[in-house]
């Protein structure tokens, strides 16, 4: 897919673990605008996935990623499956390391009231690429004040 002028691309490797079916397609941008790639479901039986309502299963996409260093990739539920069949992801976003090598699985969550089924080559979830800041945390005798202070979880209203 075309990118827009001035956007970068940062190149994620990608490989089939053994068994993976290579006709699933791999992880697309469905529109020019996407910020995520859509990642499919690759079921070793070719089969599906069925959850019943507040059960989670973790499901095999087939591939692992090389990322480059300095990013990371984010697991993002997909909206429509949200709003449509209550699937979620409970660790949203979760975070793919640049050093790790294993397969993509993604761990889902049938929140609705209904059982719902996860096809194989279905899309499940999307990828962000994102770059990565590593901090360097530094113990301090002090931190500075602000007007918020330690005010936290609704304290500043809800309006």
């Amino acid at each position: 897919m075309e990118q827009d002028e001035g956007l970068g691309v940062v190149q994620v490797k990608l490989s089939w673990v053994e068994g993976a079916d290579r006709e699933v397609a791999l992880p697309s941008y469905e529109t020019p605008g996407a910020a995520g790639a859509d990642v499919r479901a690759n079921l070793p039986d070719r089969g599906k996935v069925v959850l019943e309502p507040g059960q989670r299963a973790l499901v095999p996409t087939g591939l692992k990623m090389e990322i480059p260093s300095g990013y990371e990739v984010q697991v993002r539920p997909r909206s429509g499956l949200a709003l449509k069949q209550g699937i979620m992801l409970p660790n949203s976003p979760g975070t793919i390391d640049s050093d790790y090598r294993g397969e993509l699985g993604v761990i889902v969550l049938n929140a609705g009231q209904e059982v719902v089924e996860l096809a194989h080559g279905e899309r499940i979830a999307q990828l962000v690429v994102a770059p990565v800041i590593q901090a360097d945390f530094a113990l301090s005798d002090a931190l500075s004040e602000t007007g918020r202070g330690a005010g936290g979880f609704g304290s500043t209203g809800r309006a």
